[in-house]
Formats: structure tokens, C-alpha cells, sequence
């Protein structure tokens, strides 16, 4: 029961860095109907801003973290404005080849800067406790509260702001929206802003937790959070949640009770049957069109 428990933790702080780069995202879909392929990208740029933020301005975390977030959701907005927008009106294909466009000039701008693997200097301190024979760092509780915390915030902004409002209206009808008065260019670099800084906090959270890190880190994980938002239900937020928690809990406890090789497998595997019986996710709902 206690190596349960103690694998249940590490299943919470894998599954929170997940469910944050999950939720960019479902975002940028929920608006646009695009997968930002790029997005798995950003969230190793907040890394390796978190790396030279810490190594050369020697900044504790909280700054570093808003530092990270704050640059890389201005990137995220240049990327829209400069990348995507020109093409809303250009076959969806065009949009996917740009943005995995975007992904590998991303992964190339930090190949020329940093060739080899970095290692993150340590911005927290290395505190363990030891409750009823479960260890718990102070690292693992700041990674699941704080990614609750900016989950939890931007369910807020969705649901009970004027621009959440505005999001909601334009993910249901993009060509109506604007006719009323809403401003939707503002509206949907908003939403890069704030899903891309979620991703760069993803990025901060996860480099302290694994503090290696190379250009090439966000490909794999980025493929792992899409299919986590896929699996709780694209264009759903708090579905997006929900895969992200689903993924790493099924990857965690495949690796304690198997042999690691096995992980992968799996996890994708269990997520292609549920995907089966529920091909909209667990959140997801098909939304019918009048003809």
C-alpha cells in the first residue's frame, strides 16, 4: 500500500505537467478547430528560458517562472500573428504543415544555441518529509499545487470573464461573433497567450523535476499532452485535465509494476480502447451542424 501510495504522487506531478500542456492545446482548437503542433515546442522553449534565467540572472523560482511564462506567451502571440493567421482561410492542411513548420524552426533556433543537453540549476530546496512511510518533497507538492492552482485559474477565466465569455462564443460560431461588436483577433491572441504560458509553466515545473534538458525535449512530451487532450475530450478544458491525469497515472504505474520498456505501450494501448468505445473523449460532445 505505501509503494502505492508513493507511485499515486508521482502519477499527480507527471500527470499535472500533462494536463497544463494539454490544456494549450485544447484551447487553440476549441477556437480555431487547428492543433498547434508547435505547442509541445513551447513548452521546451519555458524551459530552456527557465534554464538561462536561473543560470545567468540567478533569480529565484517564482520570478523565473514568471519570467518563463510572460516570454514565452509573447512568443506564442508573435507565432499566431506572424504564422497562423495569415492562413484561418487556407485549407486546414496548410495550418498543420506550418505550424509542425513552426515546431521544427523552434527546436533548430535552440539546436544552433545549445547542441548539447543543459542541466537546470536547482531553484528550490531539497526539503523531504516522511508521512506514514510515503516521502513527499517540497518539490513534488509546489508541482501539483501550483499546476491545480493555474488549472483551476483558468477554468475561472473561461467561465466566469467577459474574455472567457468571448472564447466560448467565438469556439461555437467565429463568423458570427465579430458582428456583435467582440474583437476577435484579440480574442484568439489571448488565447495563445495563455496557453502557451501554461505550457511554459509546464516547462519551468518539469526541468525542475528532470533537470536535463535538450531542444528535442518537447516532442515526445508534446505528442503525450495531445493525446492526453484527445482522450479527456478536445476543446474540452477540464477534459484536458482529466487526460493529462489519466496519462501520467497509467505511465507511473505501468513502469512500477513492469518493466519499463512496457510503459509506452501500455499507456497508448488502454488509450486506443477507450478511445473506441468513447471516440469524443470523456468530456467531448459532438457538436451538430445545421445544414
Amino acid at each position: 500500500m505505501i509503494y502505492i501510495l508513493q507511485q499515486s504522487l508521482n502519477a499527480l506531478q507527471l500527470g499535472s505537467i500533462y494536463a497544463l500542456i494539454a490544456l494549450g492545446y485544447t484551447m487553440v482548437y476549441g477556437i480555431l478547430t487547428m492543433i498547434n503542433f508547435a505547442h509541445g515546442d513551447l513548452f521546451m522553449v519555458g524551459a530552456f528560458f527557465c534554464f538561462i534565467v536561473a543560470t545567468f540572472f540567478k533569480l529565484p523560482f517564482i520570478p523565473t517562472l514568471l519570467i518563463s511564462m510572460i516570454g514565452v506567451g509573447l512568443l506564442g502571440v508573435t507565432i499566431e500573428r506572424v504564422a497562423y493567421r495569415p492562413l484561418r482561410q487556407a485549407p486546414r492542411v496548410s495550418a498543420v504543415i506550418t505550424a509542425l513548420g513552426v515546431g521544427i524552426l523552434l527546436e533548430s533556433v535552440m539546436l544552433v544555441i545549445y547542441p548539447y543537453p543543459q542541466s537546470v540549476p536547482t531553484l528550490l530546496p531539497n526539503i523531504t518529509w516522511t508521512i506514514g512511510g510515503v516521502t513527499i518533497s517540497l518539490l513534488q507538492i509546489i508541482i501539483i499545487l501550483l499546476s491545480l492552482g493555474l488549472m483551476l485559474l483558468l477554468d475561472f477565466i473561461v467561465r466566469r470573464t467577459m474574455v472567457g465569455m468571448a472564447m466560448r462564443a467565438i469556439s461555437w460560431d467565429k463568423s458570427v461573433v465579430p458582428l456583435l461588436g467582440v474583437p476577435l483577433n484579440l480574442v484568439i491572441s489571448a488565447t495563445f497567450a495563455l496557453g502557451t504560458s501554461l505550457g511554459a509553466a509546464a516547462g519551468v515545473m518539469y526541468s525542475q523535476a528532470f533537470p536535463v534538458i535538450d531542444p528535442y525535449m518537447g516532442v515526445l512530451i508534446g505528442w503525450k499532452a495531445f493525446i492526453s487532450a484527445v482522450v479527456g475530450g478536445i476543446g474540452n478544458i477540464r477534459g484536458a485535465m482529466i487526460g493529462g491525469f489519466i496519462l501520467g497515472g497509467v505511465e507511473i504505474m505501468v513502469a512500477a509494476f513492469m518493466p519499463s520498456t512496457y510503459r509506452d505501450f501500455v499507456a497508448f494501448t488502454l488509450l486506443l480502447i477507450l478511445l473506441i468505445f468513447r471516440p469524443y473523449g470523456i468530456l467531448g460532445q459532438p457538436r451538430p451542424q445545421k445544414v
